[in-house]
């Protein structure tokens, strides 16, 4: 059987040395724009691509009327971790960060190191109950998933501020939203920290939960008050 050329090799060879180094150069192109979306030591998308995709998401709201949820989620005393332990101890903190917000999202969301100790979790399509249900299910996991240092157990803790955005609150910029979550965790901070606090939107009446959300609040997190 004799070998036939490549349809495709401009010199007309059975083994096309031009092929073989664009697809080469495709991968090696692939990537590097892969390096260019995430956090080298997390392995999340970093920040650049948060703001891309937020935006995104964002404007399919716009157009789809189906909400986007913004988690922010800062871990506890961080500072003290790397003070006391060290900084690559501090870096496995990260890690193990990230690798539990990898695990406890849908396939759908978008998990990114913000910076510093600081991750945000973009979920679209999704209503305020569940996008709180996936806050909690968050805070959880890492307040029970400890970063193991010479066999001693060093436990984490978080706080999560969560924002939604709705068609009826118009033509805000990412940047606002980062804004509101950021808002909702400062005050996670501020009453204790290891929590989660959301968003109670007051400025319309469309924007006033539901009654049954407000039952599912209730039940994750108390008395639900407006």
């Amino acid at each position: 059987m004799t070998n036939q050329p490549s349809p495709q090799c401009p010199v007309n060879e059975p083994s096309c040395p031009i092929i073989e180094e664009v697809i080469t150069l495709r991968h090696e192109v692939a990537g590097l724009q892969q390096q260019v979306r995430t956090d080298s030591l997390t392995g999340l998308y970093n920040f650049r691509h948060f703001t891309a995709v937020l935006e995104q998401e964002m404007e399919r709201t716009r157009r789809s009327q189906q909400a986007t949820a913004l988690i922010m989620v800062d871990l506890d005393h961080f500072k003290k971790v790397n003070d006391s332990w060290g900084h690559e101890v501090g870096n496995q903190a990260l890690v193990s960060t990230a690798q539990i917000l990898s695990k406890t999202t849908r396939q759908l969301d978008t998990s990114c190191r913000y910076g510093g100790e600081e991750f945000a979790v973009i979920l679209p399509s999704i209503d305020i109950v569940t996008a709180l249900q996936v806050a909690e299910r968050i805070r959880a996991t890492i307040a029970l998933t400890p970063v193991m240092v010479a066999g001693q157990d060093i436990g984490l803790t978080a706080s999560l501020g969560v924002a939604l955005y709705e068609t009826q609150q118009g033509s805000i910029s990412a940047q606002q939203l980062v804004e509101r979550a950021d808002r909702c965790l400062y005050q996670a901070k501020d009453q204790g920290r290891n929590q989660v606090v959301h968003e109670v939107l007051e400025r319309k009446p469309e924007f006033s939960v539901s009654l049954e959300e407000k039952a599912a609040l209730s039940g994750m997190f108390g008395e639900y008050k407006e």
